[in-house]
């Protein structure tokens, strides 16, 4: 018989050290062997590196096989190994502090709707056969038998939206690529991943490459399959040095098992794969800009039209999709369009893994249906301020999504709802701030992000936002506050209607909210100023 103790390999985990978790139990481990000491049953115990659940305030989470269920330690430290041994983590005796029982009956876990992430965790991230046996390749198999057509009506049929925050219908855009015509022969077309995830907040698509690698990969192929493209790329954050390693082993392994390059399981249809390393820059997260760097240009906005569904990559009809979309492909195939379409609320079909961030006491991924609000993420799941203090204030959707006040968290987590309410879903980031929150700050920091983070090739967004960090310097210090107000709102203004891309257009989002719900920060920022400055 053997046992299975998982350790987590993620880079949650691994910032926690759970490398050296894992090499001193693997160490005492086999002491106790040495030893001759007796081991349960006489068993033999294998470590296995498995990805994070995503519950990541309980990392690292060292998790063992039992009759029950695996059941979880929390929090673990290199100084808790040995009492984890001697008290009987391998025979089976839960007494130990750091238990949690079984992990999928943990009201965080349980209440969750996991269809993207219902593998993550479970076991070696880069097994083919653990990934097979969990109905891995189900969806590639199904989409195989397909015409192209009837894989682009089945995503269309779902009701999936784009996953990288402007919830494009993920169907449509298949659908002009599908019926693009390349300029080149032989004929051309692209899947381009966007894995340069930049919000700040979000990290579920680096846990779906480092505890799902295999699903990706399956979610281009069938895009390819779809649109009639045989070559696939995946640009990827460089600051993702786990993702990057993982990736690209599982790549080499979907090569070597004929899953990827001239003949996709045996069919005759091809597509190959590469991984790329980004620019290092938040703009590379805007397609076009993504496309250019991918291209080996330096990363600036292009205008559309033409879309990159039609003039993307090297010329060519492309699709450009976010991992979580991308992710997502191999459950609908693999269930059926109608059963993904089962999930969520009005126009927002599935599911959209949540991410907590931020002042929150548990942090990590709650991937729900959409149609849960604000309040339960926050509380339900993210169990209030990890501070202790007052919840003020929530960012959703990364540095330019709006600042929700308290009234606003009964709002439903669906694309629609929050477009009503001026906020943004965006890639499901959620970022919580407590009652210390200078939001005046914030919007300051806004604008400089923007100063930072601007390819500059538009004047609105690269002058306005400079001129954004000034204007509100100035009231904050109490300089014509009324006047500088209504020039920061003016500048709002042509931020959101005058820039090339979202970069600028969407700047305004936090900026705007802090001055509708919290304009006595902007006040007390000046009289703290004056003050200052008398006692001087």
């Amino acid at each position: 018989m053997t046992i299975k103790l998982y350790i987590p390999q993620d880079t949650t985990a691994l910032s926690l050290d759970a490398d050296r978790i894992a090499q001193r139990f693997e160490e005492q481990i086999q002491q106790r062997v040495s030893d001759r000491m007796t081991l349960p049953g006489d068993a033999d115990i294998e470590v296995v590196r498995n990805g994070s659940r995503g519950m990541f305030w309980l990392e690292p989470l060292v998790e063992i096989d039992t009759p029950q269920g695996r059941v979880g330690y929390g929090c673990v430290t290199l100084d808790d190994v040995d009492t984890l041994l001697e008290e009987g983590i391998l025979a089976g005796e839960y007494g130990h502090r750091l238990c949690v029982g079984l992990v999928e009956e943990l009201d965080y876990f349980k209440r969750q709707q996991r269809l993207i992430f219902a593998r993550a965790g479970l076991d070696d991230p880069l097994s083919l056969t653990a990934y097979r046996r969990q109905a891995g390749f189900d969806g590639l198999a199904a989409a195989l038998a397909q015409t192209p057509q009837q894989l682009v009506d089945a995503v269309k049929a779902s009701g999936l939206r784009g996953r990288g925050g402007a919830a494009f219908p993920t169907g449509i855009k298949w659908q002009t690529v599908l019926d693009a015509e390349s300029t080149v022969q032989p004929a051309q077309k692209y899947i381009v991943c966007n894995a340069d995830e930049g919000d700040s907040g979000t990290f579920a698509d680096r846990l779906v490459m480092e505890a799902d690698p295999y699903m990706l990969i399956e979610g281009m192929i069938i895009a390819g399959l779809a649109v009639g493209a045989n070559q696939g790329y995946i640009y990827l954050r460089q600051e993702y040095p786990e993702a990057y390693r993982i990736l690209s082993e599982a790549i080499n392994r979907a090569q070597g098992e004929g899953i990827l390059g001239d003949n996709i399981l045996g069919s005759g249809r091809a597509f190959h794969l590469q991984l790329r390393l980004g620019a290092g820059a938040y703009i590379c997260g805007e397609e076009t800009s993504l496309l250019e760097s991918l291209e080996g240009k330096r990363a600036l906005v292009r205008a559309k039209p033409p879309l990159p569904a039609i003039v993307g990559l090297f010329g060519q009809p492309t699709v450009v999709n976010n991992v979580l979309t991308l992710a997502t492909i191999p459950y609908i195939f693999a269930h059926g369009a109608q059963a993904y379409a089962d999930y969520g609320m009005g126009r927002s079909r599935g599911s959209l893994p949540f991410q907590l961030a931020g002042n929150i006491k548990r942090g990590g991924v709650v991937e729900l249906a959409f149609g849960a609000s604000l309040d339960e993420l926050l509380f339900d799941f993210g169990g209030g301020s990890a501070s202790g203090l007052t919840l003020r204030t929530v960012q959703v959707g990364g540095p330019l999504g709006a600042y929700m006040p308290r009234q606003q968290w009964s709002t439903v987590l669906d694309y629609e709802a929050f477009a009503e309410v001026g906020a943004v879903l965006g890639h499901g980031g959620i970022v919580a701030f407590d009652e210390t929150v200078d939001m005046a700050q914030q919007a300051r920091f806004a604008m400089e992000f923007c100063v930072v983070e601007s390819c500059g090739k538009c004047t609105p967004c690269r002058i306005g936002s400079t001129r954004g960090v000034e204007v509100i310097d100035k009231i904050t210090v109490g300089n014509n506050p009324e006047y500088n107000w209504q020039l920061l709102d003016d500048l709002c203004d042509t931020l959101e209607a005058a820039s090339l891309c979202a970069m600028g257009g969407m700047t305004p989002n936090p900026v705007r909210s802090a001055m509708q719900y919290y304009p006595a920060d902007f006040t007390r920022s000046a009289t703290t100023a004056v003050e200052d400055e008398q006692h001087a």
